[in-house]
Parts: C-alpha cells; structure tokens; sequence
C-alpha cells in the first residue's frame, strides 16, 4: 500500500477478548453494524506534537469531557470499507487508499487535522490483524471497517479545535440482502435537501446524514426503503440518495449519473461502477437528470433500469418511486440485467473471483 507519513504502533492485546464458542454464535447471524470485534486503534493529535500515541488496543468506551469540542460543533468524519477472506486463506480490501484519500478530503473540508494516509492504511492491517478471526465464513461475509475522527479538545467557542482523535473499530458482517438482491423503493423527498452548493456534501461528515434521518423518516412513513434528495437551488434535479450514488440505465445501454458538483459524496463504488461500465462497452455519462425526466423515461419505457450503489449493499436496484403526487415503476419493478451483471463483475473482483485488472485489491495478510 501507498502513502505518506508512518507512525509506529504499539499493540495491547484484549486481555478478555470474546471466547471462540461466544464469537461462533455471533457470526452465524452478524446483520450490520450490531456487532464489534475485540479491538479498536486510536491514534491522537494536537497542534504543535502532530499525530502521537498510535496504539491497538482493546475496543472500550471513550472517555469524553462534556465540554468536548465535536459535541458542541460536530467536528467529524469518518469512511466505510471492508475486509475479505482471500481463496488462498489471506485477507484483502478494496481500494483502501482511495478510501483514505476521501478521508483527507473530508478532513480538508471540515477545517481539522489530516491524518497521514500512510497512518491511516496502517491502521487498517493492525486490525485486521488482531481481529482476523471475526471475519465470518462463506461467500457473504466481510468485516466492516469504520475509521472516524473527532474534535477531541475539551473548550467552548467557534473555531477549528486543536486537538483529535482517529479511531478505527471493525464490524462483522453478512449479507446485505438475506435471501437474495432486492429491488426497493424510494420516495423523493419534497420538502428536505440534502446538501447546497459550497456547503459540505462532498465530505463524509456525519453532519450530511443527521440532516437526512428526517428525510428518511419520511420515506418510512410512506411506506418506501430510501430517501432520494433533489437539488438545493432549483429542487429540480436528483442528487443522491440518503447514503448512495445513483445511476439510470437506458434502452440504448447507456449508464447515466448525476455529476460530481460538490453537493454528493465522490462514491468509491460509483468511481469503481463507471469503470466497469465502460469495460463493458457502456456509455458512462455524468449530466443532470431532472426528477420530471426520470419520470417521463419510465413512462416512455425508454429508462430501462435505476440503481444505487455504496459500501455496504454494492448495488441496490430501484424498482419503484413514489413522491406526493403519486409513485412510477423502472420497467417490471425487478433487478436489471445491466445492474446486476456490474454488481457481480464488481462483487467477484471485490472477493477476488476474478482478475482485478486495475490493482484495486490490496492483500493486509
């Protein structure tokens, strides 16, 4: 792996970790984000000492002032990816450095500390390391990895504190879809957005989902799966979803998607699916898709396929879209061929199925 400044890692075993029979249990029915491995790394900083303290240690509590900055000024980031079992009995991840180059970003734009993306790939392998054993068997089954960071200094006023903290726990996981890939439906939001121009929808703060659970909230109370978001300034034009990228697909094979403009998440899955795409002989293209034109293509038959994508379903199909005045279906409401054959080119690779022509599987054991 590639990157920047090292920092040496001091390893504290769990003393107590969770007995084999007890983990056993756990893994054979994971969901998401339920439950945690033995261990977290923590690696500290402040102004003038820089990153310091890098240690693996067992997952516990953080002790937290109330005067703690990012509780007072939600100064916060964090990155989503997985670990895979490897055929040969190794472990990988999927374009990790990508995901620490988003972090960096994310880190820019909130005005707080940047962790060398070097430390932050480190981290990762130290706790695939300790915690390999949590990753479940089968097909399925991956470890879901979580590093975020946060203003740590205890003060009161409006200003970028001085001091934080990365952390990085893990999560392991099954299946996204229990009994097979299914297509949902989402409602467009009529009174929310999710992020304006020059504000910090590019960035993966837990800001821009805080102000989506109302959205989302909504989209339950009409029966629906997701939150599609339309543009702040002209409440014209489809986003994103409440934590996806979307694509449409066309009669003609064409892959449309709304463009990179600083109001949505620069998607590590939609990079990896316009790739794809492309090597499949698709026309990849990032424009404005308007919601009345999302609308008249599913009635003209035209609009052959709508999907979403992310970390942790890697494609979701969109089979039904409801909105105040009524609700349209994507051609019969099921998964789409072009949808579904990029998800399995992208879920062998990501498992390492098949080639992996771009380098994006780096092997941490």
């Amino acid at each position: 792996m590639s990157g920047g400044d090292k920092l040496d890692f001091e390893i504290r075993p769990n003393p107590a970790p969770v007995s084999a029979a007890e983990r056993a249990a756990l893994l054979a029915d994971p969901g998401f984000g339920r439950v945690f491995t033995d261990h977290m790394v923590t690696i500290r900083y402040a102004d003038g000492k820089g990153w310091y303290d890098a240690r693996v240690e067992a997952r516990a509590p953080i002790p937290m002032d109330p005067a703690t900055a990012v509780l007072h000024y939600a100064q916060e980031i964090f990155e989503g990816l997985k670990a895979y079992h490897a055929g040969d009995g190794g472990v990988t991840l999927f374009r990790p450095e990508a995901n620490a180059a988003r972090f960096t970003a994310s880190a820019q734009r909130m005005a707080m500390a940047q962790l060398p993306e070097q430390a932050f790939l480190d981290s990762l392998r130290h706790l695939i390391e300790a915690d390999r054993e949590w990753i479940p068997a089968g097909d399925d089954g991956s470890l879901y990895l979580r590093p975020f960071m946060y203003a740590s200094e205890v003060f009161l006023g409006v200003r970028p504190a001085a001091e934080y903290l990365y952390v990085l726990i893990a999560s392991p996981v099954g299946s996204y879809f229990a009994g097979g890939v299914k297509p949902v439906t989402v409602w467009v939001s009529p009174h929310y957005t999710r992020a304006a121009p020059g504000g910090t929808g590019a960035a993966k703060c837990g800001g821009n989902y805080a102000a989506s659970l109302v959205a989302q909230a909504e989209a339950i109370e009409h029966g629906c799966d997701q939150v599609v978001f339309l543009d702040t300034v002209e409440r014209r034009y489809v986003d994103e979803l409440g934590g996806m990228n979307v694509f449409f697909v066309y009669d003609d094979g064409t892959l449309v998607t709304p463009p990179l403009t600083g109001t949505i998440l620069p998607g590590i899955t939609r990079d990896s699916v316009i790739t794809l795409a492309r090597e499949a002989g698709h026309e990849v293209v990032e424009r404005p898709v308007a919601f009345d034109e999302w609308q008249a293509d599913a009635a003209s038959g035209r609009l052959r396929e709508v999907f979403a994508c992310g970390t942790a379903a890697v494609i979701t199909p969109i089979g039904r879209v409801r909105f105040p005045d009524g609700e349209f279906a994507i051609a019969d409401g099921g998964p789409g061929e072009v949808s579904m054959a990029i998800r399995q080119r992208l879920v062998d690779i990501q498992r390492g199925r098949t080639d992996d022509p771009h380098g994006w599987v780096h092997r941490v054991i």
